[in-house]
């Protein structure tokens, strides 16, 4: 289930506690986090953490000074959805087979996802296989930036180049051929992070 959305301001309070956590190893008062934002009212902080609560992200805990508590499965739970191939293309289904725990990362974006790696055609980028790589949704990318396309229906992941007037999905492994972009294929998203699982 897609965790619900948060408003920019939303996600910079609970951002903010999520990092007195880590950094402090304790959450913030309500009049810090208002002292921090310059609230002038400790009632608007009431009301994110409200909003942050019936999102799940937090819990309240009654007649404590420091009673915010963090849900880390809300915060840290990004779908893993499926293989994508670093080498031939291969299809892509979008069936969730598990959740990437992000506690190393900080912190997830709204309409992230992680994909599991085949194939060696990226190994020179770092991305290896069996790999999970953290993808941002979206549908443009700048040269050079390593992303996720969709070729036909089939998804592979490659650096975006352009030479003269076309432009290319190129691997980074010399045994591999660039596959030149045309009508068939579209950009799924951004590859923002390379998580390495080891067994």
């Amino acid at each position: 289930m897609d965790k619900p959305k948060l408003t920019t301001k939303q996600r910079e309070v609970l951002k903010f506690i999520y990092n007195a956590v880590k950094t402090d190893h304790r959450p913030p008062t309500i009049r810090e986090i208002a002292a921090y934002f310059g609230f002038s009212s400790t009632g608007t902080v009431r009301d994110y953490l409200r909003a942050l609560v019936d999102k799940g992200y937090v819990k309240i805990a009654a007649n404590k000074s420091r009673a915010i508590e963090l849900v880390r499965e809300a915060l840290f739970a990004v779908p893993i959805l499926g293989r994508v191939r670093a080498g031939l293309p291969s299809l892509a289904v979008e069936e969730i087979e598990g959740y990437l725990n992000l506690d190393s990362l900080v912190f997830s974006e709204e309409d992230t996802f992680a994909l599991r790696v085949k194939g060696d055609s990226m190994i020179e980028a770092g991305i290896m296989p069996d790999d999970l790589v953290l993808v941002r949704r979206q549908n443009a990318a700048q040269m050079g930036e390593t992303i996720v396309a969709l070729i036909n229906e089939e998804a592979t992941v490659k650096h975006l180049s352009r030479r003269g007037n076309d432009y290319y999905l190129v691997p980074a492994n010399p045994n591999y051929t660039p596959i030149k972009v045309d009508e068939n294929v579209s950009i799924v998203g951004k590859v923002i992070s390379v998580v390495r699982r080891f067994h």
